[in-house]
């Protein structure tokens, strides 16, 4: 497999993040006799920096050239005073568009040696997994006309408007994302929605119902927003794949990332568009760059998402998702996710602070080690 990625490290705990991710999946190159390549390019602040911009046409360019992008994190407060669209965030919004991806990916899942940190008791959280499929370029934020009057004195001042739109062909480009994905996973589709209010919903609903059509191993089911809200807190378990559009999967997204305890943790993927966009959920955390704390597991999980939707090596991808939980079970952990070891806790218990480098060596060993065990069982 041959595989060229364009790495945007960023900003803030960005490239120490990215670092140890790109560490990862020169391992699974190197034990798996992949041949990948990477190419490092400037995105938000320190493009700005270099550049003027936050996103040099030379980036662009090479990023459109690319097989997958691999992002770490943008934004620095010592941009503030600049305009929104200087500032580092513009450029993040900018590549977004420009590599047309309308899927976005976020699993939120229930890590048994982290039960204690999401504030669900751990009887919720058990054997949590889900994979949130949201409509990405549709919906409020993208829908016009759109606007707003702050003079309260002209015609029609005082005003703000932001219109939610979808075409059928969105609802079904996205929706077969959601079906391919859970075809391969429980064979559950969660539909959300707000179908008693909203005509959009509406469309939404019947569009995704005619989608499940195609998919008869896969079972389908519509939720409300709000009542999807509260099940998410209260029996995570029993959803699969949850699709959704734009505003609602935003929240409920964000909502899910307690299942699993830290924003530390949490992968993403945009797919769909000219290249595929990969990209941790946590931000740029200015405040500890530098220092060794960052969790890097965020990055490195979304470096096997790299692997999964981009390469389709679903074993390698498996392989480092398994490091990262062998890692986190035997106690390791870094400072957002650490939790005080318990007066008189078996050894089994007791919690390791490591540092973002240690962390991703930790992750590199593990990943070596079941790599190598299933070379040798092939080999038999």
């Amino acid at each position: 497999m041959r595989l060229k990625i364009a790495i945007l490290a960023g900003d803030g705990i960005g490239p120490e993040v990215t670092n140890e991710a790109v560490n990862i999946l020169k391992a699974v190159a190197e034990l798996g006799g992949h041949d990948f390549s990477f190419v490092p390019l400037l995105l938000g602040g320190v493009a700005i920096t270099a550049t003027g911009s936050p996103l040099p046409t030379a980036t662009l360019d090479a990023c459109l050239e690319s097989d997958a992008v691999l992002l770490g994190a943008v934004g620095d407060n010592k941009f503030n005073d600049l305009s929104p669209d200087k500032r580092p965030e513009a450029g993040l919004l900018q590549i977004r568009q420009a590599l047309g991806g309308f899927a976005n990916l976020r699993p939120s899942i229930a890590y048994p040696a982290l039960a204690e940190n999401s504030p669900l008791r751990p009887e919720v959280t058990k054997d949590a997994n889900i994979l949130f499929v949201r409509e990405l370029l549709g919906g409020l934020y993208f829908g016009s006309p759109r606007g707003w009057n702050k003079e309260p004195s002209a015609p029609g001042g005082g005003e703000a408007i932001n219109t939610m739109r979808y075409t059928r062909a969105e609802v079904v480009r996205v929706a077969r994302v959601a079906f391919e994905l859970a075809a391969k996973r429980r064979k559950k589709v969660t539909s959300v929605d707000k179908a008693n209010v909203l005509e959009v919903s509406q469309l939404w609903r019947a569009t995704v119902t005619e989608v499940a059509a195609d998919y008869p191993e896969v079972t389908l089911e519509h939720q409300l927003v709000d009542s999807m809200a509260m099940h998410i807190m209260n029996i995570p378990r029993n959803f699969d794949v949850v699709l959704t559009e734009n505003l609602f999967g935003d929240i409920l997204s964000d909502e899910a990332g307690v299942i699993t305890g830290s924003l530390g943790m949490l992968p993403s993927a945009t797919i769909g568009g000219t290249v595929n966009l990969y990209e941790p959920v946590h931000g740029s955390a200015p405040d500890i760059a530098g220092t060794g704390k960052a969790n890097p597991l965020g990055a490195i999980l979304t470096a096997a998402m790299v692997l999964r939707h981009t390469a389709n090596l679903e074993q390698d991808a498996a392989a480092i998702e398994a490091a990262v939980g062998k890692v986190l079970s035997a106690g390791h952990r870094t400072a957002d996710i650490a939790r005080r070891n318990a007066a008189g806790a078996s050894n089994d218990a007791v919690q390791h602070l490591v540092s973002t480098r240690e962390m991703g060596k930790l992750v590199h060993q593990a990943l070596a080690e079941s790599i190598d065990r299933r070379q040798s069982m092939h080999a038999v």
